[in-house]
C-alpha cells in the first residue's frame, strides 16, 4: 500500500465500517482515506511523505502554523466523516506509521482502550463552550499623563480615567467569571461528562476578548437539542461577556477515557474563571474544537 518513502498517517480507529465513508471526503494525500481492519478494529490511514512527516521535518513544521492549522483541517474533517457512519476514537495529530504492520501493532497495543473509549463514546457528540469577558465599550486610547506644570484638576481626571479603565476590565471579569461557574455546572448536569482546557491565548485565537472558560462536555445525541437551548438562554449575558458555543464535534476531549487528569464534573470553579488560577487526552485530541492544533508527535509509532 506504502509507497517508497511514504508513511501512514493515521487518524482514528473505529469498528469495521458497515457502510463506506461520504465519496467527497480527501485525506491529506488528497484521496479517500483506506481503511485498515485488523481483529475487530479498523484505522483510517492516509499516505503522507516522510520528508515531511519524518520525525526532524515533522518538528518543524509543527513550529509552522499555516501548515499546522491545515494539517488539522483535514484531520478534522476525516474524522468528522467518520463520525457520519461510525463512532471514531480520534487519534492525536501526526500519529504515523512506517507501514500496516505498524498500524496493526496500534490496534494490538491499545485494543482495550480503543474498545472501552468506543463503547462509551457510542452515540454522543462533544460540544465546546466558551465565555469570554471582553470591554464594555471599545478600548479609549491611554490618558496622557498631566505635565508637570499642569493644574492638580488635570492629575485628577488623568487618574479618574485610568481607574474607570481598570474598572471596567475588572467587571467583565467579575461577569464572566460568575457566569462561567454557574454555566459549566449546570452543563455538568446536563452532560455526561465534562472537560476543562487551558483558557485560549487571543494572541493566537484571533477572538476578541479574554478566554475566560474553555471547555467541552460530552452529550448523549438523543439530549443534544436541549444542550444547546440551555447555552443559548445563557448566551444573553448583555455587555462585557460573550458565550461562544461550538460543535457537534467527534468526542476529542473524551477519546482518552474518563480518569483523565483533566476532567471535572463538580461544578466548582473553573481554572482560569475569575477566581481560578491564571488540552490533548490519551487515545486522541489532535484537532478540534480546543485549539487544536498542538498536539504534537504524541503517538508516533516507528515499528
Amino acid at each position: 500500500m506504502t509507497h517508497d518513502h511514504d508513511l501512514l498517517y493515521v487518524y482514528a480507529v473505529t469498528r469495521p465500517l458497515t457502510a463506506g465513508l461520504p465519496a467527497s471526503v480527501r485525506g491529506l494525500d488528497g484521496e479517500p482515506p483506506a481503511l485498515i481492519e485488523h481483529e475487530g478494529l479498523c484505522a483510517a490511514v492516509s499516505r503522507v511523505p516522510a520528508k515531511d512527516f519524518n520525525a526532524i521535518p515533522l518538528r518543524a513544521h509543527l513550529e509552522d502554523l499555516d501548515w499546522l492549522a491545515a494539517t488539522a483541517r483535514v484531520h478534522e474533517s476525516v474524522i468528522a466523516a467518520l463520525a457520519e457512519v461510525t463512532c471514531p476514537v480520534p487519534l492525536r495529530l501526526a500519529t504515523v506509521c512506517r507501514d500496516e504492520a505498524g498500524v496493526r501493532r496500534i490496534l494490538d497495543s491499545g485494543r482495550a482502550r480503543f474498545a472501552a473509549a468506543i463503547e462509551r463514546l457510542d452515540g454522543r457528540i462533544e460540544w465546546g463552550v466558551k465565555v469570554y469577558a471582553e470591554p464594555t465599550a471599545p478600548p479609549s486610547p491611554e490618558p496622557a499623563a498631566p505635565s508637570a506644570g499642569s493644574a492638580s484638576a488635570s492629575g485628577r481626571d488623568y487618574l479618574r480615567r485610568k481607574l474607570g479603565q481598570r474598572q471596567s476590565r475588572d467587571d467583565s471579569w467579575r461577569r464572566a467569571g460568575t457566569l462561567s461557574r454557574a454555566l459549566h455546572a449546570e452543563l455538568c448536569e446536563r452532560a455526561e461528562a465534562g472537560r476543562l482546557h487551558q483558557p485560549q491565548s487571543a494572541r493566537l485565537s484571533g477572538t476578541s476578548g479574554e478566554n475566560v472558560l474553555n471547555a467541552a462536555y460530552l452529550v448523549p445525541r438523543a439530549q443534544s437539542d436541549a444542550f444547546v437551548a440551555a447555552v443559548r438562554e445563557r448566551s444573553q449575558q448583555g455587555d462585557g461577556v460573550r458565550v461562544e458555543l461550538t460543535g457537534p464535534w467527534a468526542p476529542y476531549s473524551f477519546a482518552g477515557g474518563p480518569d483523565d487528569e483533566s476532567e471535572d464534573r463538580s461544578g466548582g470553579a473553573p481554572e482560569g474563571t475569575a477566581d481560578g488560577a491564571d488540552r490533548a487526552a490519551g487515545a486522541g485530541a489532535g484537532a478540534g474544537p480546543g485549539a487544536r492544533p498542538g498536539a504534537g508527535p504524541q503517538g508516533r509509532e516507528r515499528a
